[in-house]
């Protein structure tokens, strides 16, 4: 399959599902149009729609949409969208329709010449299948983007942090950063866990902290990039 290493864009995992992809994603393509660059939001496969306006829609595709500073048409920044909010095979098969690598890198090359900056977001966690045989990883492989992951902030973090990290090393796969979203308020010993992360992820894995998003009033993306420092991505 071919790779798309010569485009200048991230691939965004996460530790888990939501725990703030669309969040981070969204404040990064706000963080990035801030310098002038053009940037678009793609986000593979979305499963979980609502009707607005006579329109199937889903509020994750709908966010990178509007956090994008190049205009994306809702098939543009979606490749597969599914209505039923599941996992994305099973979601895939009560729609019957096929889940593959194909069409999804087809998706992510159209947006290539539009862009200078492409985020691209992943489903649920690293390693969500999408059919029998390929999962998100197979995705983020062949993509050959480089991989910021999202850390959901609570108990619980610390393992699911560094298994990803690790799932995502293993696939040869650069991980270029992470960025802490706290998805628990009352985390304790929150700065004891960002110590620890920020630490280990920089010796195990030469990954950088990009920032920590804290709960915002209202989930906006300029308010997320505030929080989000991409000089020092690693390179």
């Amino acid at each position: 399959m071919e790779s798309l290493m010569d485009l200048q864009g991230v691939f965004v995992t996460g530790t888990d599902t939501e725990i703030g992809k669309t969040t981070v994603s969204a404040g990064l393509l706000r963080a990035w149009a801030r310098q002038g660059l053009r940037t678009a939001g793609y986000k593979p496969v979305a499963a979980g729609t609502e009707l607005r306006e006579g329109r199937r829609v889903n509020d994750d595709v709908e966010r990178l949409r509007a956090a994008s500073s190049v205009p994306l048409a809702p098939q543009e920044a979606c490749c597969f969208l599914l209505d039923e909010p599941c996992a994305p095979h099973i979601a895939a098969r009560l729609a019957g329709v096929r889940l593959e690598l194909a069409p999804l890198l087809t998706g992510a090359r159209a947006l290539m010449p539009r862009c200078d900056r492409l985020v691209v977001e992943g489903v649920g966690g690293f390693r969500v299948p999408l059919n029998e045989n390929e999962d998100t990883a197979d995705l983020a492989v062949a993509l050959g983007l480089p991989v910021v992951l999202v850390v959901g902030l609570r108990l619980g973090c610390l393992s699911h942090a560094l298994l990803t990290a690790e799932a995502v090393c293993a696939r040869g796969l650069r991980l270029a950063g992470w960025v802490g979203n706290q998805v628990d308020p009352g985390m304790a010993h929150r700065e004891d866990n960002l110590a620890t992360l920020t630490d280990l992820m920089r010796r195990r894995f030469g990954a950088p902290r990009l920032g920590v998003v804290p709960r915002l009033p209202r989930d906006e993306a300029d308010a997320v990039a505030s929080h989000l420092d991409l000089g020092v991505l690693s390179a």
